[in-house]
């Protein structure tokens, strides 16, 4: 169609996921690296923010539910689609189409806000939002924004946001890049607050030592960001009679670059 396609991303993402940088510059795109702050997701969504205000006649879009209204909410439907599809396919496999839980990572929280979508009114699906602990809850180097954060406006919506006394943004931690950012989708905020949405914190290791098992289990080399997701499975009670969805939010050829620095396999 002729338009040109600006990709912002923190210049520490694009070297551990020089893959998808690669896609995308030979798609057509242009990828500005983002060398502002802690380089990672929160400041390249600074730089597009900004970069819309400055070119209204510019497009903005972002893959994750944070912003101003209506991104999240735009988001949460179009990735709905998750959620319509796991019960679809539960209804093949099985003949029930009602999971016991549903568990998903949650970073800004796209993929989570799609395969809870049709659940939230049905209270007997339990729904887990997995955060990233990256070395530990109160290490210092986390992302675990429903423990650590408080209310606050980032990116134009009031949400749970990791920030100090004067209200500045205490830079997150995480392995995987699409957890690394210090807050959650403001739906995401109102639901583990309201206790309808369960969190649990999953350190860089746990990560890791999931991918790995998933890997040489199922043949499925999960994202760094699903990996999370994958190792809360140890931490819930579960029963043989349940039947428990696990979002895998993407594949993990994006992360083989950290993959191969921290796994002797």
């Amino acid at each position: 169609m002729g338009m040109n396609c600006i990709v912002y991303m923190g210049e520490k993402d694009v070297e551990r996921q020089a893959p998808n940088v690669q896609r995308m510059l030979m798609l057509g795109a242009t990828v500005v690296p983002v060398t502002s702050g802690s380089r990672t997701l929160k400041d390249a969504t600074n730089e597009a923010i900004r970069h819309w205000i400055n070119h209204p006649e510019s497009y903005y879009l972002i893959g994750s539910v944070v912003g101003p209204h209506p991104y999240p909410k735009i988001v949460a439907h179009f990735q709905s689609v998750i959620a319509r599809e796991t019960e679809q396919q539960l209804l093949e496999k099985t003949g029930y189409n009602i999971p016991s839980k549903v568990i998903a990572c949650v970073g800004g929280g796209s993929n989570a806000a799609g395969a809870f979508y049709t659940f939230y009114d049905f209270p007997p699906v339990e729904l887990i939002a997995v955060e990233a602990a990256g070395h530990g809850i109160h290490s210092g180097k986390s992302a675990a924004t429903s423990v650590l954060g408080t209310p606050g406006v980032l990116h134009g919506s009031l949400t749970l946001l990791m920030q100090d006394e004067d209200g500045q943004v205490t830079e997150p931690h995480s392995i995987s890049a699409g957890l690394d950012y210090p807050g959650i989708g403001p739906l995401h905020a109102h639901t583990i607050s309201e206790g309808r949405v369960s969190a649990i914190s999953v350190t860089d290791e746990e990560a890791l030592a999931a991918a790995l098992e998933c890997s040489r289990l199922e043949g499925i080399i999960p994202a760094l960001e699903s990996a999370h997701a994958l190792a809360a499975l140890k931490h819930i009670d579960l029963k043989p009679e349940e039947g428990v969805v696990v979002c895998l939010s993407g594949r993990g050829d994006k992360d083989m670059n950290t993959y191969q620095q921290q796994l002797v396999v």
